[in-house]
């Protein structure tokens, strides 16, 4: 459910988002992630940022129109007339300090509007829609792979979200030892995961999909690498998968953990499934960082080169 103020703002935007695809008409738009929002929170955030672009446009095409007609009414050869004693206008003082406050006060309100409905610690656009209790994702960061553990179940994944249609995600998200950005651009908003720092993040999908996840901030050498897929499915098909995965062999604790966080570089986000996963293991995470546990990146990093690349690097060789 979307409040109905967002529904007005999406009603505004319609025509306009029309308008903006035939000013693109010549440009395919399937690349640009942000242009295809999955869920509310994405939705709003497209919504409030054709309002924000269109309001902008709203002094500077003038501008730029007055401009270029100052420039021609006003140009040498047209001899126009000219007041050396002319010093003040009402009119103009209006329009100057009057039009740039408006235009203040519009987007500081929209600006508000849009920062409550998907502020990542209490999203007011999904409270509405909470028919379940949401489901816990934690979230760590390591160089330069993602683990995901969900402590109710007692998994973890690396590199995989899975998560039930219609149903809310709350994750807390920390790091091991270097800044990353959190960023699902279909469904999730960015946000920091910082070591001995604990944020919050959440969203909702209501359709069965599948979305690529990365860091959206520079954090070594695998970090081109960090990607991960998300995956929103059926409630069976998530207690299925669960099941499943609870089955798996491989278990988490905190040494185990620490084998893991060792830096790694994840060519094509291969991802692996854990079982047994300690239910403290993200606040023992969030405390080694905070007392100074690190994880030195040696100084020649080994990329693993995918069997498709080394294969064509073979035939190349031989050839």
């Amino acid at each position: 459910m979307i409040p109905s103020r967002h529904r007005r703002i999406t009603l505004f935007s319609r025509p306009l988002l029309f308008l903006s695809a035939l000013l693109l008409s010549g440009c395919s738009t399937v690349s640009y992630r942000l242009f295809h929002p999955a869920d509310s929170i994405a939705s709003v955030e497209w919504h409030y940022t054709i309002v924000d672009v269109v309001v902008m446009l709203l002094i500077t095409l003038p501008i730029t129109f007055m401009i270029a007609l100052f420039m021609w009414r006003y140009s040498k050869k047209r001899n126009a007339a000219y007041d050396p004693n002319w010093s003040h206008s009402l009119g103009l003082e209006l329009l100057m300090w009057g039009v740039p406050f408006i235009v203040v006060v519009v987007l500081g309100y929209y600006s508000y509007q849009s920062a409550m409905l998907v502020n990542p610690y209490a999203p007011t656009v999904l409270k509405s829609a909470e028919a379940d209790a949401p489901l816990q994702v934690d979230v760590v960061t390591t160089d330069w792979q993602w683990v995901f553990i969900y402590p109710q179940q007692g998994i973890a994944t690396i590199d995989d979200l899975v998560v039930p249609q219609g149903r809310a995600v709350n994750l807390r998200l920390t790091s091991t030892s270097v800044v990353n950005d959190f960023f699902i651009p279909q469904v999730a908003p960015m946000i920091d995961v910082m070591p001995g720092m604990r944020t919050k993040d959440a969203f909702e999908v209501n359709h069965a999909g599948n979305y690529e996840g990365y860091s959206a901030d520079f954090s070594g050498a695998g970090f081109s690498w960090m990607q991960f897929s998300t995956r929103i499915v059926s409630p069976v098909d998530f207690d299925a998968w669960v099941k499943q995965t609870q089955a798996s062999p491989a278990k988490l604790g905190y040494a185990q953990f620490r084998q893991l966080a060792q830096p790694t570089v994840n060519v094509g986000a291969k991802p692996a499934y854990f079982s047994g996963v300690d239910a403290d293991l993200f606040n023992q995470v969030y405390n080694a960082a905070l007392h100074g546990t690190v994880y030195p990146v040696p100084a020649e990093v080994p990329i693993p080169v995918p069997a498709k690349t080394a294969a064509a690097q073979a035939g190349s060789a031989h050839s």
